[in-house]
């Protein structure tokens, strides 16, 4: 009998081991910063995990529901994150975001506050392209 108790502890124990290590790396995935790179997966995390990664933004421009305090949508903007294919930084990266998910992603050459004219825009994928 104890032989058999010993093997059902020691499944019990991998099978949590192995949550938990699940879990860890999930926890630890880091936004990748290249330009392609972020783009694609950044569909793939909310902004806990974006302000934990990146900090505050440097701006934030929330909009309401009229008459609500509701935010069903945000424009945040971060300063020397990303980097082009050359490995040269964006000035500025901006997130638009719907609910609490990146839709787009602009990467600029000015502070962000002349606008996104002559910067390069991106669609966020809702799943990783097929390679």
């Amino acid at each position: 009998m104890k032989p058999i108790a010993l093997i059902v502890v020691i499944f019990t124990q991998m099978a949590f081991m192995q949550a938990a290590t699940a879990e860890e790396a999930k926890d630890t995935t880091e936004i990748p910063t290249l330009e392609r790179d972020f783009v694609n997966a950044i569909h793939g995390f909310d902004k806990a995990k974006i302000i934990a990664q990146f900090g505050e933004p440097a701006k934030a421009d929330d909009v309401k529901i009229k008459g609500s305090q509701k935010v069903v949508a945000s424009i945040w903007q971060y300063h020397f994150i990303n980097t082009a294919p050359d490995g040269s930084y964006y000035e500025t990266t901006e997130l638009d975001f719907i609910d609490d998910k990146v839709v787009q992603v602009v990467f600029m050459n000015n502070d962000g506050s002349e606008g996104s004219d002559k910067a390069q825009t991106f669609e966020v994928p809702t799943t990783s392209p097929e390679l």
